[in-house]
């Protein structure tokens, strides 16, 4: 719903989040000359006028674009009233898919990190999709979690960190082998913006503050999983592990891009045995102004997130969701960092 981004600093957050039809652009043999005509533009009802038996018109670029993903919106909070704000706007992002033309984009960007940043800051994450943002399948598992966090303690320093068990069918995973899964995350929130108006010179200042997720990693055990994630964790003159960018291989974009902006989404595509040994997930804070600033620190409020998981088998003949139904309400783990 925006122009791209790809021609910004890379300390803003890459835009659109996702895309939406716009009608087509006509353009003359010769390249000199551009058109709209009617029969490229999307339908839509206008409002009745003097004289005017009209009751349809057409629209399109970012007017056609941003009704649709109103409408998006609102059919979400309609089947769902009880979501929030930053879980309604995180399913809209979780939904999109990217077009098989998007798609030869990125397989041709390849392992570029700088081609794939571009890529994102042109298509997001590609065309949202209102059946999928309400339905699980039993092929496409989708778990939901609002939870409140509270990231300092006022004197600047990390408060809390969350750790979500996460309720999927580990066996059934592990019975699939090494068939290809994807994963996809999606973590919303929003932030309180510097009062000081500095704007994105400093990554840190602006945003009150900023979450990250991490997956635990296969061969990681919850501690040192806790240990690779908080360094006050570890035992007396233990090296702390490395951080999550190295572990980069199968996901799409990596750690590195999930660096500014307050939606982060990202996609894990490995084995279903793979997968079915890392059911933990983090969600922790970073700095920003509230750390810093602790007389305006509002930490003690808490901060909303909303936290999107899917499990995707394409092509294999099992049910995930069912194993999943009997296990709803699986508590959050809150660490306190002291």
């Amino acid at each position: 719903m925006s122009r791209t981004s790809v021609a910004f600093a890379r300390t803003w957050p890459p835009k659109p989040d996702v895309v939406l039809e716009g009608g087509n652009v006509a353009r003359s043999p010769d390249g000199t000359s551009h058109d709209t005509p009617d029969v490229l533009q999307l339908l839509t009802t206008r409002r009745p006028q003097l004289g005017s038996p009209r009751l349809l018109t057409v629209t399109n670029a970012t007017s056609a674009a941003t009704a649709q993903a109103a409408h998006l919106v609102a059919s979400v909070m309609s089947t769902y009233p009880s979501l929030w704000p930053e879980t309604v706007r995180a399913l809209m992002v979780h939904s999109a898919r990217w077009t098989p033309r998007m798609q030869q984009h990125l397989t041709l960007a390849g392992n570029r990190r700088a081609a794939k940043d571009a890529f994102r800051r042109r298509y997001g994450m590609g065309v949202p999709d209102l059946a999928r943002a309400t339905r699980s399948a039993n092929d496409a598992l989708t778990l939901i979690t609002q939870e409140v966090i509270k990231p300092f303690d006022g004197k600047g320093n990390t408060r809390e960190l969350h750790l979500h068990d996460l309720p999927w069918p580990g066996d059934v995973l592990a019975d699939l082998g090494e068939a290809t899964v994807t994963l996809r995350i999606t973590l919303s929130y929003f932030i309180e913006p510097n009062p000081a108006n500095r704007g994105w010179r400093d990554r840190y200042r602006y945003q009150s503050h900023a979450l990250r997720f991490d997956l635990r990693r296969a061969t990681e055990s919850t501690v040192e999983f806790r240990k690779r994630l908080n360094a006050k964790a570890l035992d007396e003159d233990e090296k702390r592990p490395p951080s999550a960018e190295s572990d980069t291989r199968e996901w799409t974009f990596g750690p590195t891009a999930h660096g500014s902006g307050s939606i982060h989404t990202d996609l894990w595509t490995g084995s279903a045995a793979d997968l079915a040994r890392r059911g933990m997930l983090a969600i922790f804070p970073v700095t920003g102004w509230w750390k810093d600033n602790k007389a305006r620190d509002r930490s003690h409020l808490g901060a909303r997130y909303a936290l999107i998981v899917s499990i995707e088998t394409p092509g294999q003949d099992v049910d995930i969701w069912t194993p999943v139904a009997a296990q709803v309400g699986v508590p959050v783990n809150i660490e306190v960092a002291t």
